[in-house]
């Protein structure tokens, strides 16, 4: 598994992570095995939120007596984003982790809390060590402009923002911007929401040949097209230990530009839409 410094923390993370939405919508202890066999196949970087139901308390599971092997990030929902409220949320999420810190804290999505009492509460969660660093989830490069004048120059770790195949808006801008600025960009939902393309359609097609020439599976091959960029990390979602090993040798796939140009003409990012898509 390949790691690469995730932006300014000054932590190398593993390219691959492990997110956790509806983790704890199927059987637990699938899910527990899951993670577990991700870490153990080097997936370190492990994705979870408050708003994630009860995925908190598996990952906590999962990860018992192993804290210290995990980059392990959180994130607070908006309408909980206060200076208080921040601070609250994190020592909860602190609580259903069984963890006295996080490696990296996130605020979820923009909302109407002033970004200043935001970042007020990641410092003030960083000099009691209960975060080592903070982030920002769905921001784009306008959002993104505004917080790094409120919070200053190499405060923002990184972005977390909805890229696969079928999604590439953040190429437009997002990526270019979170590159000048030292920021890491972490891609969920890298497989798309149910979607991904169809064996029997041309770009599922190609897919499956690329996957074939490196005896990996297609899903390897658009996580490795889609962290292609250093700054670029993925954390797709497994159901079973299987699955995660599956998503876990994606870390050591490189593709070569032929291949990378095809996949680029078979799934065009098109225009830069009004938008920043998220889910």
């Amino acid at each position: 598994m390949r790691h690469n410094p995730f932006g300014a923390t000054g932590h190398d993370v593993s390219l691959i992570g492990q997110g956790t939405w509806y983790i704890d919508h199927g059987d637990r202890t699938a899910a527990i095995r899951a993670l577990q066999a991700g870490l153990d196949a080097g997936m370190s970087h492990i994705d979870t939120a408050e708003m994630y139901g009860d995925a908190e308390p598996v990952v906590a599971e999962a990860i018992s007596g192993r804290r210290d092997d995990v980059f392990l990030v959180s994130k607070v929902i908006p309408s909980n984003a206060s200076r208080k409220g921040t601070i609250s949320a994190c020592e909860r999420s602190l609580k259903r982790l069984n963890t006295d810190r996080l490696d990296c804290y996130l605020l979820h999505w923009r909302g109407q809390v002033p970004l200043a009492e935001t970042v007020a509460a990641f410092e003030e969660l960083k000099s009691a060590g209960k975060i080592a660093s903070w982030g920002v989830s769905n921001f784009d490069a306008d959002d993104l402009n505004e917080l790094s004048r409120v919070a200053g120059k190499g405060a923002i770790a990184c972005n977390q923002v909805l890229y696969h195949l079928q999604e590439r808006a953040i190429e437009h801008r997002v990526i270019p911007w979170c590159e000048r600025h030292g920021v890491a960009v972490v891609a969920y939902s890298p497989f798309g929401h149910n979607d991904f393309p169809s064996p029997r359609s041309p770009g599922g097609k190609l897919l499956e040949e690329i996957a074939s020439v490196h005896g990996a599976s297609p899903r390897q091959v658009a996580l490795a097209f889609l962290t292609r960029q250093p700054a670029v990390f993925a954390i797709p979602k497994a159901s079973s230990a299987t699955h995660a090993a599956d998503n876990a040798a994606a870390g050591d796939l490189v593709l070569n530009q032929t291949e990378m140009a095809a996949l680029d003409e078979a799934f065009p990012r098109g225009r830069e839409p009004s938008s920043l898509p998220m889910l």
